[in-house]
C-alpha cells in the first residue's frame, strides 16, 4: 500500500447503498431513533435520525441536560448528589464473618520439578517481570495449572495451543488465592487471565441464595467491555451452570436488577450503574470475596475514581483483588497500595507506554485542512485490500458525526458510534462492523477499549487524542492475538506539545520517527521556553 501514490477521487459514484447520514444507523426493523431528538435529521440507511440534541433541557441529578441551545445545569449538586453519598461504609467485624476458602492450587509435578534457569529463560523470551512475595512458578501447558475438569472442558473447545504470558503467570497466583495487578497490553489474554480462575473460586463457596448478591464482580470503564467480559463469562461458565449479570449504564434497570434479586454468581458492572443499584438497595456485596478492576488505568482515565473507592469499601476486606491495566501510572499504583494485600506484580513488556511491536505506525504530519482529503485518500488505498476493516478514531462527537454524514454522501460503507447512542443502536453497529457488513467504523474514545473485534487490520487516528496512553489504546485494537496491522496518524501543530511522547512510543516500537514529527517536538521546546511564538514547521 503506498499511501502517497494514488490520485483521490472525491466524487466516486461506484459506491452504493449508504445513504445521507442523519445520525441513527438502524435499519427500520430496529425503529426510528428520531423520537428521542427533536429536530431530528434524514436517516441513515434507512433509519430515524437527529440534527442534533433538542433544544429543551433534560433535568435530573441536580443537572439539566439540554441539546443545542438547550441548558446544562439546574442547580450545583448538593452533598447527596455525590456518586455513592448514600452508602456508607459498613463496620466490618471480621470474627463475625463467614470464613472462605480462596486457595485451590495445586502444583503440577512437571511445575515443581521446573529449575529456575529455565523459568528464568521463559521470562526472557515473553518479556515477564515478576515482583513478591513466595512467587508461583509458571505454568507452560494448560495441563499443569490443575484446572477441574469443568474449566479443563471448556478450555478444550477453545483449541488454544498453550497458555499466554499473562495466563502463565497469573493462573497460580490468582488460584492461590493472591491478590495481584497484571500489566499487560489488549489482547493478551487476560479475561481468561482472571475469568477461569474466578469460575473455580465460585465453584468452592457456599451457594448464594436469593439476594445475597455476587461472589465475583468484575469493574469495567464501558459497556463494550462488560459486554466482552460476559461472553468470556457465559463461555466458561456454561458448564459449571455459573449466572452472570451485565449492569451498564444506557440500558434499562429493570432487567438487570431482576437477574441480581434471582442470583448471579458474576457480575460485570461499570462503577455508575453499579453505585445507582447500590444506593437503590437493589443488590449488595456481602457475598463478595473475588474483586476484578479491569483496565484501571482506564476508568480512572474516565473520572471514576470515587466510584471505585465506594464500591470496594462495600466489599469484605479480607477480599482477594485483580488490579488489570495497560499502563501503570501513580494513580493507578496509589489505587494498588490501598486495595491489594501482599500482592504479586507481574508485567509484560515495559512498564513505560509502549505500543504492539506487530503494529506498523506511520505519523502524517499535516495541516487541519489537510486531514480530509488525506483520509480519503487512504481510504481509497485501504478498501482495494482484501482485509479491509478500519477503525478512523475521532476527538469528539461532533466530528465523529460530521465526518460520517461526508463520507456517507460520497457513498463509503461507513458506520458511527459514540457515548449519545443508545445501546440498541451500539450493538447493532458493532455487528455489523464485526462480521464485516460495513468494514469502516468510525469512533470516539468510547471505543477505543472493550471493542473485541480481532481482524480489524488498520487504525487511523483522524484526531490525535490527548495523551500518548490513549494513543497507544486506540491503535492496539489493530494486531490482536500476534496478528499484524497498520495504524496511520494525522498529526498537526495543535498537538506539537504531544510529539515527544509520541516519539518516545515510536522509538520503543523500533519504527521509523518522521522528521517533522521531531521539528514539532523541538518547537514544543521552544514554544515552552517562551523563545518562539509558532511551530517552526509551519
Amino acid at each position: 500500500m503506498s499511501y502517497r501514490g494514488r490520485d483521490h477521487n472525491s466524487g466516486r459514484s461506484d459506491r452504493k447503498g449508504y445513504g445521507d447520514y442523519g445520525g441513527s444507523d438502524l435499519p427500520k426493523a430496529f425503529g426510528s431513533t428520531s423520537h428521542n431528538f427533536r429536530d431530528g435529521g434524514s436517516g441513515g440507511r434507512g433509519g430515524g435520525g437527529y440534527g442534533g440534541r433538542g433544544r429543551g433541557g433534560r433535568g435530573g441529578g441536580g443537572g439539566g441536560f439540554g441539546g443545542r441551545g438547550g441548558s446544562f445545569g439546574g442547580g450545583q449538586r448538593n452533598k447527596n448528589d455525590q456518586p455513592g453519598a448514600n452508602l456508607h461504609k459498613p463496620k466490618w467485624d471480621m470474627g463475625r464473618l463467614m470464613t472462605f476458602e480462596k486457595n485451590f492450587y495445586k502444583e503440577h509435578p512437571n511445575v515443581s520439578a521446573r529449575q529456575q534457569h529455565e523459568i528464568m529463560t521463559y521470562y526472557t523470551s515473553k518479556q515477564i517481570s515478576v515482583k513478591g512475595n513466595n512467587l508461583p512458578k509458571p505454568v507452560l501447558q494448560f495441563e499443569e495449572a490443575t484446572f477441574p475438569d469443568y474449566v479443563m472442558h471448556s478450555i478444550q473447545r477453545q483449541n488454544w495451543e498453550k497458555p499466554t504470558a499473562i495466563q502463565s503467570v497469573g493462573w497460580p497466583a490468582a488460584l492461590s488465592g493472591r491478590d495481584m495487578v497484571g500489566i499487560a497490553q489488549t489482547g493478551s489474554g487476560k479475561t481468561a487471565g482472571f475469568m477461569l480462575p474466578a469460575i473455580v473460586h465460585i465453584m468452592n463457596q457456599p451457594h448464594l441464595l436469593r439476594g445475597d448478591g455476587p461472589i465475583v464482580l468484575v469493574l469495567v470503564p464501558t459497556r463494550e467491555l462488560a459486554q466482552q467480559v460476559q461472553e468470556v463469562a457465559n463461555e466458561f461458565g456454561r458448564q459449571s451452570r455459573i449466572r452472570n449479570v451485565c449492569v451498564y449504564g444506557g440500558s434499562p434497570k429493570g432487567p438487570q436488577i431482576r437477574d441480581l434479586e434471582r442470583g448471579s454468581e458474576i457480575c460485570i458492572a461499570t462503577p455508575g450503574r453499579l453505585i445507582d443499584l447500590l444506593e437503590a438497595e437493589k443488590t449488595t456485596l456481602k457475598r463478595c470475596t473475588y474483586l476484578v478492576l479491569d483496565e484501571a488505568d482506564r476508568m480512572l482515565d474516565m473520572g471514576f475514581e470515587p466510584q471505585i473507592r465506594k464500591i470496594v469499601e462495600q466489599i469484605r476486606p479480607d477480599r482477594q483483588t485483580l488490579m488489570w491495566s495497560a499502563t501503570w501510572p501513580k494513580e493507578v499504583k496509589t489505587l494498588a497500595d490501598e486495595f491489594l494485600s501482599d500482592n504479586i506484580m507481574m508485567n509484560i513488556g515495559a512498564l513505560q507506554i509502549h505500543a504492539n511491536h506487530n503494529i506498523l505506525q506511520i505519523i502524517d504530519v499535516c495541516t487541519e485542512t489537510e486531514k480530509d482529503y488525506k483520509l480519503m485518500k487512504l481510504l481509497d488505498e485501504i478498501m482495494q485490500e482484501k482485509e479491509n476493516k478500519t477503525i478512523v478514531f475521532t476527538e469528539t462527537k461532533r466530528r465523529a458525526d460530521e465526518l460520517t454524514r461526508r463520507m456517507r454522501r460520497e457513498g463509503w460503507p461507513v458506520m458511527c458510534i459514540h457515548g449519545d447512542k443508545n445501546q440498541q443502536e451500539r450493538d447493532w453497529v458493532l455487528q455489523e462492523f464485526r462480521v464485516g457488513k460495513t468494514p469502516i467504523l468510525i469512533a470516539t474514545d468510547v471505543a477505543s477499549r472493550g471493542l473485541d473485534v480481532d481482524d480489524i487490520k488498520f487504525v487511523i487516528n483522524f484526531d490525535y487524542p490527548n495523551s500518548s496512553e490513549d494513543y497507544v489504546h486506540r491503535i492496539g485494537r489493530t494486531a490482536r492475538a500476534n496478528n499484524t496491522g497498520t495504524a496511520y496518524t494525522f498529526f498537526t501543530q495543535n498537538n506539537c506539545k504531544q510529539a515527544a511522547d509520541l516519539i518516545s512510543v515510536l522509538r520503543e516500537a523500533n519504527q521509523q520517527v518522521n522528521p517533522k514529527l521531531v521539528q514539532l517536538g523541538e518547537s514544543a521546546r521552544f514554544l515552552g521556553k517562551g523563545l518562539i511564538t509558532e511551530p517552526l514547521f509551519w
